[in-house]
């Protein structure tokens, strides 16, 4: 069954071995390397027919070398993802996703935190531009849009993220809840034509300030917002590193009881986790997963989980 993934973060993972490659360690090939949770070789042996890969800074790098950070990145992804891979295609609008081929495999760039922007929405511009077509505010401390789920002040967006918001609605980008707090969640939700959650799961399941609560989700599902479920066992089973494929069902499960069938997804978090779901180690695992939903949901549900949730969301 095909799969469309929301969030890996293998371009942070390829730009660290970039930059190891100066002290002459090797370089990171996407097409087959084995540190990598999200190479080719293991997309196909998936399904999974289409990967967004998030632009994300680590949290302690010096503001004025973000940008410098997002644009390697970015070059990455177009040269070493797309440029030596004949069969990924950048989707670099909504409608190119209608349009891959049998044996391609359709590759989203996202932001994760608009640190990189600053309060610049030129560079923003520049970024959409260059195919990006999520955003997320921040990741989980404040910036200068909005607090993050790890801010203990929990304030919501300031002016410039609601300016970041608006420009992602005029230019049809998802706005990417996951990591906001809880007063920013819900001025997006205010604000945004597109919202929805990368990698979320639900917080009456597992007390983590990175899921959502019964009340954002219901809310979601009234957007008519996608929530797609995320494989980190800290946010499958609490204060645990370790969870199982059922455990990861049942947040699925407890979306369906909100009224969230037909706006659940996928989210891995692959090349962004340090432990991972039993038996879910990487992209190449994951019929793994699909096979067990086909013992609870229709297949009409599981290919709903899987991709057609997600198409018929595209903001198009």
């Amino acid at each position: 069954m095909k799969i469309i993934d929301m969030h890996c973060d293998a371009l942070f993972k390829m730009q660290v071995a970039k930059r190891d490659s100066l002290y002459h360690k090797p370089l990171l090939n996407f097409t087959d390397a084995k540190e990598l949770d999200t190479n080719f070789q293991r997309l196909q042996a998936g399904g999974v027919k289409v990967q967004f890969f998030a632009i994300f800074l680590h949290p302690e790098l010096p503001s004025d070398e973000k940008w410098q950070h997002a644009l390697e990145q970015v070059d990455l992804f177009h040269t070493e993802i797309i440029g030596k891979n004949p069969q990924m295609r950048h989707i670099a609008s909504w409608q190119d996703i209608n349009e891959l081929k049998d044996d391609e495999i359709g590759a989203v760039l996202t932001l994760e935190g608009a640190e990189p922007v600053g309060n610049d929405l030129a560079k923003l511009r520049h970024l959409f531009r260059l195919g990006v077509l999520s955003v997320g505010l921040t990741w989980n401390y404040a910036n200068l849009c909005a607090d993050g789920a790890g801010e203990p002040r929990g304030a919501g967006l300031t002016l410039f993220g609601k300016d970041v918001v608006r420009a992602n609605n005029e230019n049809r980008i998802f706005t990417d809840v996951s990591h906001l707090s809880e007063k920013s969640f819900w001025d997006v939700l205010e604000l945004a034509d597109f919202p929805f959650a990368s990698h979320s799961n639900a917080r009456a399941l597992c007390n983590h300030a990175r899921n959502l609560t019964d009340e954002q989700a219901r809310a979601m599902f009234r957007r008519k917002a996608m929530i797609n479920i995320v494989f980190f066992p800290s946010f499958i089973n609490e204060e645990s590193h370790t969870a199982t494929i059922s455990d990861l069902i049942r947040h699925i499960d407890h979306f369906c009881s909100l009224g969230g069938v037909e706006h659940i997804g996928f989210g891995s978090d692959f090349d962004g986790i340090k432990f991972y779901t039993d038996n879910m180690k990487n992209a190449g695992d994951y019929q793994k997963l699909i096979n067990e939903l086909q013992k609870h949901y229709t297949e009409t549900e599981v290919e709903g989980f899987a991709y057609r949730n997600f198409l018929a969301h595209l903001p198009i």
